[in-house]
């Protein structure tokens, strides 16, 4: 049973003619049709809205990251390297560029001994 059939026959039980009766339903059903379709469209078009707002803001972000990435690369940072050779050289001068532990002057040899006449500890 169609839409339209339903309606008539909703209309013939009211007490309209079967004729008015079918014109009412068909004009019903076409108000129902056209608002689906209404509906339908509009939803379309929404969709079609925030597919078109989702691609311009992943652009945007695309954009904004390719032009961050453009600043840094003008913009590198580098290294002194003349203030590190001249600090290095400085610490050289100073002598705190040695490796040795207890510092320029070395160690006394007869802290070494421990009370033995030589380094092996043996006697003489």
């Amino acid at each position: 049973m169609g839409i339209e059939t339903g309606l008539a026959a909703i209309g013939t039980f009211l007490g309209a003619s079967a004729a008015s009766a079918t014109a009412v339903g068909a004009l019903a059903a076409g108000a129902v049709g056209s608002t689906a379709l209404n509906a339908y469209t509009g939803n379309k078009q929404a969709k079609a809205q925030r597919d078109a707002t989702n691609q311009a803001t992943a652009n945007a972000k695309a954009t904004a990251t390719a032009a961050e990435q453009a600043n840094n690369k003008a913009n590198q940072k580098k290294p002194d390297s003349d203030a590190l050779l001249s600090a290095n050289l400085t610490a050289g001068q100073n002598g705190q560029a040695s490796t040795m532990l207890t510092g320029p002057a070395g160690i006394d040899p007869s802290t070494l001994t421990l009370g033995k006449t030589t380094l092996l500890g043996g006697g003489g």
